[in-house]
C-alpha cells in the first residue's frame, strides 16, 4: 500500500554525495520540524524529468517557500553520483535537493515502486509528488502511468 495523506514519512538512510563526499543522510533529518515538497521522477536525464518535472521545481522553488516550504526534495531511483551530475546539469544550486535512492529503499518504503523492465530501467519509482509537515504526509499525489499532471511544480504550489 502507498502512502497516504496523514501517514508518518518512513525513517530510511540513504547516501548522498556532498562537497564533502559520499554521506549518509536520514528521512528523519530531511523531515523532522520542516514543510518539504518531495517530488519524484522515474530517472535522472529521462526526458519529462528533465525538460519538465525537475526545472518546474527549479522554477517555482521561491513560490514555493514563500509558502512556507523550508526544503524541496527530488527523489530519484538513481546512485548519488547520477544525482549530483543531473542537479548540476539542471543548474539546482541550493533551491532542489537531489536525493537519490539507489536501491530503491525509500520508494519502496514509501509503497511507490514501479517496474520499469520492460523499457530497460528495472525497478523505478512512480511520478509523484508529496509535501509533508514534521514528516507527517498533508498531500500526495500520484501520477498515472505515462502522465505528468498531478505531481508538476505548479499543481504542488496550489496545495501547499
Amino acid at each position: 500500500m502507498s502512502i497516504q495523506v496523514g501517514d508518518t514519512i518512513p525513517s530510511v538512510t540513504l547516501k548522498w554525495l556532498t562537497d564533502n563526499g559520499m554521506q549518509e543522510v536520514s528521512t528523519d533529518e530531511l523531515f523532522k520540524g520542516k514543510k518539504v515538497v518531495l517530488f519524484s521522477v522515474p530517472g535522472a536525464f529521462t526526458p519529462t524529468c528533465s525538460a519538465k518535472h525537475l526545472p518546474g521545481f527549479v522554477q517555482q522553488a521561491d513560490a514555493l517557500k514563500a509558502k512556507g516550504v523550508d526544503s524541496i526534495i527530488c527523489l530519484a531511483v538513481n546512485d548519488p553520483f547520477v544525482m549530483r551530475a543531473w542537479g548540476d546539469k539542471g543548474s539546482v544550486g541550493d533551491k532542489v535537493k537531489m536525493l537519490p535512492d539507489g536501491n530503491a529503499t525509500f520508494t519502496t518504503a514509501l509503497g511507490l515502486t514501479m517496474d520499469g523492465s520492460a523499457h530497460g530501467l528495472g525497478t523505478r519509482g512512480q511520478r509523484f509528488a508529496l509535501v509533508a509537515e514534521d514528516g507527517k504526509v498533508t498531500h500526495v499525489a500520484v501520477e498515472a502511468p505515462g502522465k505528468f499532471e498531478v505531481s508538476s511544480a505548479e499543481a504542488v504550489l496550489e496545495k501547499v
